[in-house]
């Protein structure tokens, strides 16, 4: 399948430190990953900017580029309300809005925000029916087919190809999104993010690599297990190479490829640095220019 066939291109940037700039930064930043040619810039949404508002600054900052909502968590808002917000953004701005719903953590869904936190796979399918039957929005808007679920057991990923375009699968190893593919079938989207830490070589970029791995273990543990990691608290160098793509722009576009002949559509570079505070726009435009996006 071809990701130009869902508009997204072939190579996005996740923004994951979004929430850590100001506003004009924000802006600053879409344009540029805009103008270096990548195709969708994703953003999740945990305890920052509600995601609809910061897909709105990113939208309007923008005037082509496909903006994902990756994980929408849908304890933040009701379904009613997210239907009439995603229906808004598509009149706006046809074509160029993503809605990635989230399940979110319990402890942001009970602590954070006060909800009750429930099976993840249930209460995803009961908020999508929700969704499907919200009554509000602008005049002569229906439901949307444009979203996809940021899923990574197979429950998830099984419920995307039923009741979403796909997935969006966030910081796993090459051997799961073929695992993934295969849960999905043929015709869904499979949009993958992976982690990332660029410079000269594997060697100069092997301490925040495995800072980032451990940044992501608590989360995946069991699938790691399952694709041949025993011990993944131990972040031996086979794990965090798995797990993060690091070292020069060659080193991150040939992981990337291996992305693509595992059955991916689309991926996104989540680029991890040390001075998270700041757009790394020099070091996008290094990828832009290996990956001709």
């Amino acid at each position: 399948m071809s990701a130009r066939s869902h508009g997204l291109g072939r190579v996005g940037i996740w923004g994951g430190d979004f929430d850590q700039l100001s506003a004009p930064e924000v802006r600053g930043a879409a344009a540029a990953v805009e103008e270096l040619g990548f195709g969708t810039l994703w953003f999740p949404e945990t305890t920052g900017r509600e995601a609809m508002a910061q897909s709105a600054i990113l939208l309007a900052a923008t005037g082509r580029i496909t903006v994902a909502a990756g994980m929408t968590d849908i304890y933040a808002r009701d379904a009613v309300t997210a239907a009439a917000a995603q229906r808004t953004l598509e009149e706006a701005y046809p074509g160029r809005f993503l809605l990635g719903l989230w399940e979110s953590h319990p402890s942001l869904a009970e602590d954070v925000r006060g909800h009750r936190a429930r099976p993840a796979p249930a209460a995803m399918r009961q908020y999508l029916d929700a969704l499907d039957d919200a009554p509000f929005g602008p005049p002569g808007t229906a439901a949307s087919p444009h979203r996809v679920l940021a899923a990574l057991d197979p429950g998830m990923l099984a419920l995307a190809a039923e009741r979403a375009r796909g997935a969006t699968v966030l910081g796993m190893p090459v051997a799961y999104t073929r695992e993934a593919r295969a849960v999905l079938g043929d015709d869904a989207l499979l949009a993958v993010t992976q982690l990332c830490v660029l410079g000269h070589d594997p060697a100069d970029t092997a301490g925040l690599a495995r800072t980032t791995a451990a940044a992501a273990l608590p989360n995946r543990r069991e699938l790691l297990r399952g694709l041949g990691h025993a011990a993944p608290d131990a972040l031996d160098r086979r794990l965090v190479d798995a797990l993060v793509a690091h070292g020069s722009a060659e080193d991150i576009a040939h992981r990337v490829q291996e992305h693509f002949d595992a059955g991916a559509d689309h991926v996104s570079l989540h680029l991890v640095t040390a001075a998270p505070g700041s757009p790394p726009v020099r070091q996008w435009e290094r990828l832009a220019a290996r990956l001709a996006v």
